[in-house]
């Protein structure tokens, strides 16, 4: 989806200004071919691994959709466009010959942002594990910047024992300042434990602290490494919100899910939040999201360890307000949602619905909400112009892409959004619309603003 920043320092001077530069290195002579050295010393150990890019089998293949086992990644990769919709929109490949910085792979696997304009498309791979060493990334970026061909010997294997840490590895995690009095409010989840090996994924509720309805026009987010998402949710019914400051697992230490705190997430309207460590969203001039007095939100940070030992996770999110008399845009929050679901048992089924705006409005942001049936979530618009265009698609019911539009989309009087949703009922009974675990939901969140 689609915010960014800076969170990590440049990785050494030397390795800095190649990357912001092409470099095609003399050709060298190493028995193995560059591409098959790569495939067996980086993708093979750190990327297609279990749960991550090894096979479509893999749980979060329906997010990346990319498998770089031995004997795939090649053809997976070169010339093929990304899924992720910031770097597809910079007209970026997964790897596009001679060009790493129009190669979506390079920097998912650089976590040093300044290379990229201060972009960051989605977190630092390997999600939750030991990023690459600077040789690493380095042989990368020359094996694309020479063409990114599947076979033939030009990058210096010497590359890839190079064990100097990329910043990521040993960059302490400095927590933001919350903002100026006067100037915003500062929401965190102090330090957790994950334990080896597992994906922790938990939610709090916390006061804004604000005494009087606040204007935000920008927030921004940081997040220690290893962090898959950090979200904050209004509620449909306040009534129904859960305890103060309580911290509600989604997985049980076995890993099984923990009903009630599923169940709780059925009572979300989208706030704000980040796919990526580090993020700072503006709104348009003039425009801000309106927050009312006494608010409370529900802090939701999704964090995945990899590794064999317990780690960390910390996650912050800053509001920035703006003046009443600034305002000359209010932004609210799209609750578009289809009731009318039944998904007979044992059968795939699309269920359709269109919604129509009464006033001329702006549509800043899409994301979408679906339970565990859900396989494909599809937003067209509705009229206009651009009617039957797709603006969004999400194919990850736990992790739905949240895109924020460079130009937003503009629905005039009569226009609006249709919600495709495909459902694939594998059990033995009829799942229809409701508020459980075990029922489904088929919701279009988002902002947008009206415009008289």
């Amino acid at each position: 989806m689609t915010v960014r920043s800076l969170l990590f320092s440049a990785l050494g001077a030397a390795f800095f200004m190649g990357a912001c530069q092409r470099q095609t290195a003399d050709p060298v002579s190493p028995s193995t071919d560059t591409f098959a050295l790569m495939q067996d010393r980086i993708l093979t150990p750190s990327c297609a691994t279990a749960g991550c890019h090894a096979s479509e089998a893999d749980a979060t293949f329906k997010q990346h959709g990319l498998v770089l086992a031995k004997g795939v990644a090649f053809n997976n990769l070169v010339n093929v466009a990304p899924k992720n919709a910031l770097s597809l929109t910079d007209g970026h490949k997964r790897v596009k010959p001679f060009a790493s910085l129009e190669s979506l792979l390079y920097h998912k696997l650089n976590p040093d942002a300044s290379h990229h304009n201060g972009k960051v498309y989605g977190n630092t791979m390997p999600l939750g594990d030991t990023p690459l060493t600077v040789g690493q990334i380095e042989f990368v970026r020359r094996w694309i910047e020479g063409g990114a061909l599947p076979t033939t010997n030009y990058v210096d294997p010497v590359l890839l024992d190079d064990k100097t840490p990329s910043t990521a590895a040993t960059g302490a995690f400095t927590p933001p300042n919350a903002p100026a009095k006067g100037t915003g409010f500062q929401l965190k989840v102090e330090t957790f434990d994950i334990a080896p090996n597992f994906e922790r994924e938990l939610f709090t509720r916390r006061a804004v602290g604000n005494t009087e309805d606040i204007y935000v026009n920008r927030f921004t987010v940081n997040m220690r490494p290893g962090s898959h998402h950090f979200l904050a949710y209004d509620f449909n019914n306040k009534s129904l919100a859960p305890p103060m400051n309580d911290i509600r697992d989604l997985r049980n230490p076995d890993g099984t899910l923990n009903l009630l705190t599923a169940l709780q997430m059925s009572n979300h309207v989208y706030l704000a939040g980040s796919q990526s460590a580090v993020n700072d969203y503006v709104f348009p001039e003039g425009a801000a999201l309106l927050i009312p007095a006494n608010a409370t939100v529900d802090l939701n940070v999704h964090y995945v360890n990899k590794t064999k030992s317990v780690t960390k996770g910390e996650a912050y999110m800053n509001f920035y307000t703006t003046p009443k008399a600034a305002v000359t845009k209010v932004v609210k929050t799209l609750n578009l949602s289809n009731t009318s679901l039944t998904i007979p048992a044992g059968t795939t089924k699309t269920f359709t619905k269109t919604f129509l705006t009464d006033k001329t409005m702006q549509v800043l942001t899409l994301t979408s909400h679906m339970h565990k049936l859900g396989q494909k979530f599809v937003i067209k618009i509705k009229g206009g112009t651009r009617d039957g265009e797709v603006v969004y698609t999400a194919t990850d019911w736990e992790h739905p892409d949240i895109i924020n539009f460079k130009t937003p989309i503009l629905l005039a009087k009569g226009e609006g959004l249709i919600s495709e949703i495909t459902y694939n009922n594998n059990t033995a009974k009829t799942v229809s619309f409701g508020l459980t675990s075990e029922d489904e939901m088929g919701i279009i969140f988002g902002y947008y603003y009206e415009i008289n």
